[in-house]
């Protein structure tokens, strides 16, 4: 069964930083596309950023690129995302994603989801 916890959020004001770590288990992660989508309150889940297999393709949100980077570690199983220069509409509930929904940067193609992690800034 496919698990992921994702972990690293918390409060932080405006400018500052956060690093968001998911690992996953349950079957190999190497040969997937992993992605990071978020969740504002009253607001659809969005993608936000995704990695290829390798590591060597990532993609980003218009509204993220250039702030956070995404990268992984396919020893451990596990994809990061680096946010920085984070702004107030940021805050939301970051979830990892290791499916089809990564591949497609679509949130409605995914199958599964971790609980989420809380990321809230402050202005």
């Amino acid at each position: 069964q496919v698990q992921l916890v994702e972990s690293g959020g918390g409060l932080v004001q405006a400018g500052g930083s956060l690093r968001l770590s998911c690992a996953a288990s349950g079957r190999t992660f190497s040969n997937s596309a992993m992605g990071w989508f978020r969740q504002a309150p009253g607001k659809e889940r969005e993608f936000v950023a995704a990695i290829s297999w390798s590591g060597g393709s990532t993609y980003y949100a218009d509204s993220v690129k250039d702030r956070f980077t995404i990268s992984r570690d396919n020893a451990k199983n596990t994809v990061y995302l680096q946010m920085n220069s984070l702004k107030p509409e940021d805050t939301a509930v970051y979830y990892c994603n290791a499916d089809q929904a990564s591949v497609a940067h679509n949130p409605s193609l995914a199958s599964y989801w971790g609980q989420g992690t809380q990321v809230t800034v402050s202005s």
